[in-house]
């Protein structure tokens, strides 16, 4: 059995509020789980105790098991020390879309040729 760790939605719509939870990869997002590891609000201000409560001795417990934490999960888990910081790389990330990419061309073409107009 493949065991994440991950999110599970609860609250309002609206109002998010997160089970952090140990679940079989199998079962939709909100489904069954098998533990219960904590909780995430992330309506609370970032510097709050509130935002993310974890169980760390439960977390390592089913790390050691195998577990996979998702992404943001494992965030959380890195802010608070139990697993190191992965290296991330997302090199497009600061790119502009092509839609943007083709205004700055013309922008630039509209440029020298007002430049070259003045030049003469």
């Amino acid at each position: 059995m493949a065991v994440k760790i991950r999110l599970a939605r609860g609250g309002s719509k609206k109002r998010p509020f997160y089970r952090i939870v140990a679940a079989d990869s199998r079962m939709p997002r909100d489904g069954r789980f098998i533990e219960k590891l904590g909780t995430y609000n992330p309506l609370l201000p970032k510097d709050s105790e509130e935002r993310v409560k974890m169980d760390v001795e439960r977390i390592q417990y089913w790390l050691g098991e195998g577990a996979q934490a998702t992404d943001r999960v494992s965030r959380f888990l890195e802010a608070a020390g139990v697993i190191e910081k992965k290296e991330r790389n997302n090199p497009k990330k600061g790119t502009p879309g092509k839609k943007a990419q083709e205004r700055a061309e013309e922008k630039a073409e509209k440029a020298a040729a007002a430049a070259g107009a003045d030049a003469e």
